[in-house]
Order: C-alpha cells, then sequence, then structure tokens
C-alpha cells in the first residue's frame, strides 16, 4: 500500500490537488484533458483513496474518469467536510485549503469509495433533476401569477404552459428510461405494486439509491438518513432526529407516506397506532417512511411484489 491520500476540491473550472504525505498541491482544468493529465500524475503514486466532495455535478466527469481508471474515490458530502474542518481547527477557507481538508478526511476517517456510475443511471438522476426544477418553477411563476397584473399575468400563463410541456416530456423521457431497461423495468414493477408508490417515487430509488435491495433494513435507513440518532450526555436524555443521508430520497418517500397514511393498509395502520400510542404525528410520519424503506428494500431482496406478509417488517 502507497499510504497516500488525495484531496481533490472542485469547482466549474479547476481542481485543486492535495496529496497526503508529501502535501504536494496541484490545480488542473476541469475539462477532459484537464483530468486525463491529473489520472497520468496519480498512477505511479497508486493513492489508498482519493475523497472527492459532491459540488452539484461538477464532479460527475472527474469521477467517472477516477473509478475508470481503478482508482479508488470516495464522493461525500459537503457539509461532513465542513463539521470535520471545524472540528480540527480550519477556519479559512480557500481551495487549497478544502483540498488539504479533504485529503485529511481521506486519511483519518476512509470513507468508503464508490463504484463506477451508471451511465444509464446519471441519466436518469439527472432527468429527474431537471423535473424537479420545472415543478419549481411551475409553482413559482403560479405564486407570482396571483399578484401580477392582467397583463403580465397573460405573460405567466404563457410560461407556465411551456413549463408543463418540458414537464411531460421529462415524464416521457423517464418512462421511456425505465422501459429500454428489462431490469430496471422488473424493479420499476416490484416497487409500483405498493399501494401509494407511483411512477416518481420508484425512479427516485431506481436512480439515487441503487443500494435498495443490496443492504439489511439498518444499513439503507442509515444510508438514506432515517436512522434515529442519540443527542444523550450524562443523565441528560435528548430527542432522537434525523439527518444527513440522502435528501432526494426522503423527499420522495415524504409524499409518498403523506398518501400511504390513507391508501396503504399497512402503512395507515401502523401510524395510527403510533399516535394512539402518544407519537408526536411528525415522529409517526418518519417512522412511516422508515417501514416503507424497509420494506420496499425486502421486496427487491427477495424480488417479489408487495403482499400482506411485509406488515411484519419493523
Amino acid at each position: 500500500m502507497s499510504n497516500r491520500f488525495v484531496g481533490i476540491d472542485v469547482s466549474k473550472d479547476q481542481l485543486d490537488v492535495h496529496i497526503r504525505p508529501e502535501n504536494e498541491r496541484r490545480r488542473y482544468p476541469n475539462d477532459e484533458s484537464g483530468i486525463l493529465n491529473l489520472i497520468g500524475f496519480l498512477q505511479p503514486l497508486q493513492p489508498d483513496l482519493i475523497v472527492i466532495e459532491a459540488t452539484g455535478g461538477y464532479q460527475h466527469q472527474s469521477v467517472a474518469m477516477l473509478v475508470d481508471q481503478q482508482f479508488r474515490v470516495a464522493v461525500v458530502n459537503p457539509r461532513w467536510i465542513r463539521d470535520f474542518a471545524r472540528a480540527i481547527g480550519q477556519l479559512a477557507k480557500t481551495d487549497q485549503i478544502d483540498a488539504s481538508t479533504l485529503s485529511f478526511y481521506a486519511e483519518a476517517i476512509k470513507p468508503e469509495p464508490r463504484g463506477l456510475p451508471d451511465k444509464s443511471r446519471e441519466e436518469l438522476r439527472a432527468i429527474l433533476n431537471r423535473r424537479r426544477l420545472i415543478v419549481d418553477m411551475i409553482t413559482a411563476e403560479k405564486n407570482r401569477q396571483a399578484l401580477a397584473s392582467q397583463k403580465i399575468r397573460r405573460q405567466i400563463q404563457t410560461h407556465i404552459d411551456w413549463l408543463e410541456k418540458r414537464l411531460k416530456e421529462s415524464d416521457d423521457d423517464l418512462h421511456t428510461h425505465i422501459e429500454n431497461s428489462p431490469v430496471w423495468k422488473a424493479k420499476d414493477e416490484i416497487l409500483k405494486s405498493t399501494p401509494s408508490v407511483g411512477p416518481i417515487t420508484s425512479m427516485t430509488l431506481l436512480a439515487a439509491l441503487p443500494e435498495l435491495g443490496t443492504l439489511n433494513r439498518r444499513e439503507i435507513t442509515a444510508l438514506v438518513g432515517l436512522a434515529p440518532l442519540n443527542r444523550d450526555s450524562g443523565n441528560y436524555r435528548g430527542h432522537r432526529s434525523i439527518q444527513g443521508g440522502r435528501a432526494d430520497v426522503r423527499q420522495v418517500l415524504y409524499m409518498c407516506v403523506l398518501s400511504a397514511i390513507r391508501f396503504n393498509p399497512i402503512i395507515r395502520t401502523f401510524y395510527q397506532r403510533l399516535v394512539l400510542a402518544g407519537k408526536q404525528r411528525k415522529v409517526a410520519i418518519v417512522a412511516c417512511m422508515r417501514k416503507m424503506l424497509t420494506i420496499l428494500n425486502a421486496m427487491l431482496k427477495s424480488n417479489t411484489k408487495w403482499s400482506a406478509e411485509y406488515a411484519k417488517i419493523s
């Protein structure tokens, strides 16, 4: 083992690189030629681990090319890096400092590296993200329309009509992606056999949570950020809460569970039992999200559709 750890701070135009323990710094353009030069520099070093911060998609090309060359790459949540920097007393922030913090994080924490991104899954996730933005824009325009003058309202309505066409195109693209993959189509049919799980929930889970069906229930709930975390100190016992994980997955699960509380008999019964036991409604909803996720995980793991037997899963 080389005992070398690399941190790469990614921005739109450049890659700032820091290598431990040599304390060496490099900078490359964030384009194909720059990434190839970075790969050529790293290959003789054979680092144990490369850590890259998730930065709104600017990291996708570099991650794919590095993993394709058999480097061990971990993509980490930016908040974890900020918390780590504060923990070590690093309050200043520049691209080079961030790269140094990432390499230190790689050495100290050794996060789990990821596999090669599946092109079809990455494209599906991009379509889902775009769809989410379109829905947000439609909502924002409708809110503006309510307060606008008559002339401006007509202009806003024209824009809303255009956005709704783009929304339909996104839905058609999502459907085509699923139909063209026999494996994804089979998984999609299993997930959608669950009452209250619709196409968007299913597609989001397939794109943003590829681990679904491969982990146990504790691992999958922790990965999504639905595992309650303790807040205890001495004799004090604080409220358990959830945080971290994959926010886009939690968002669709939340909306799914709001529907399931009304139309899914297993989730409805579970929710009512929690509320009658004195649980706050928000706590009960999160518990239902956790139960729904563990059921879906078990369904994909066993390759079986929804049945009343899943009521036994806690």
